[in-house]
């Protein structure tokens, strides 16, 4: 993957919401006011959408959202690059030092924003790397989605030991240094607590509500959840076991 270099100098707000979405022409309307409603008055924000290649009129309608709301930015791939490129070009393109990710669909509530924000606030002290990870106790997805999640949810982290409840879950708050400080590659974002944890950071898991999809339908099926998931996990395990530790004393 080819990522385009984003650099700002402008006030850097509270927290930066960043939001990849394909195809969601149908959510992100919505989606917006909810955000808004959220943290006026209570945080200084932005929201930063990234559009990965959407052919449904996404693009358009965010470019007119863009005009009504001073607090949006937008940023468009030229071709599908898939979510964690959507997430990384959105954490570059982050004015905040602190980072909170949803999905584009609807289903993560930004009424949980405040709650990992707070949460971040008061566990950070003195730790240099904290990731604050929603996890969905209440499901309102179909029944395969479930099973595949809660398999894939299994298998990883047995494998991995990432300490994490459900590292799928969209809403997750974070340093946008700390991220981008992790291994960049394509699916990353199904990793993030384990990457972290190679880091030497620590993994805080708290229940965020999860609702049904608005519009639209999931871009993801079985295969997308299950198989290449697995498959991912055996370039983490290789990258767990490369990480450099170096001790250095300056003379």
């Amino acid at each position: 993957m080819v990522f385009e270099e984003y650099t700002n100098n402008e006030e850097c707000p509270d927290l930066t919401v960043v939001i990849p979405v394909f195809n969601e022409i149908g959510n992100i309307e919505n989606l917006t006011s909810e955000i808004e409603k959220t943290l006026l008055g209570s945080l200084n924000f932005e929201i930063v959408f990234v559009n990965d290649s959407s052919d449904d009129g996404t693009l358009e309608m965010l470019k007119v959202l863009k005009s009504q709301k001073p607090y949006l930015r937008v940023f468009s791939h030229k071709k599908r690059f898939g979510q964690s490129a959507a997430i990384v070009t959105g954490v570059r393109a982050a004015k905040g030092s602190l980072v909170a990710t949803l999905d584009g669909d609807g289903q993560n509530n930004p009424e949980d924003l405040i709650n990992l924000y707070n949460l971040y606030v008061k566990s950070s002290g003195n730790e240099n790397k904290i990731m604050i990870c929603g996890y969905r106790l209440k499901r309102q997805d179909n029944f395969i989605k479930v099973l595949s999640s809660k398999v894939a949810n299994s298998i990883r982290s047995k494998l991995l030991g990432d300490n994490t409840i459900d590292t799928g879950c969209g809403i997750k708050l974070f340093k946008a240094q700390d991220f981008l400080d992790l291994p960049i590659f394509d699916h990353m974002h199904r990793f993030l607590p384990a990457l972290l944890l190679r880091d030497g950071g620590r993994i805080i898991s708290t229940e965020v509500v999860h609702r049904s999809r608005g519009h639209g339908k999931s871009k993801y099926g079985l295969f997308d959840r299950l198989w290449v998931g697995i498959i991912d996990i055996f370039g983490v395990m290789w990258l767990k076991h490369r990480k450099i530790k170096v001790e250095v004393e300056e003379i």
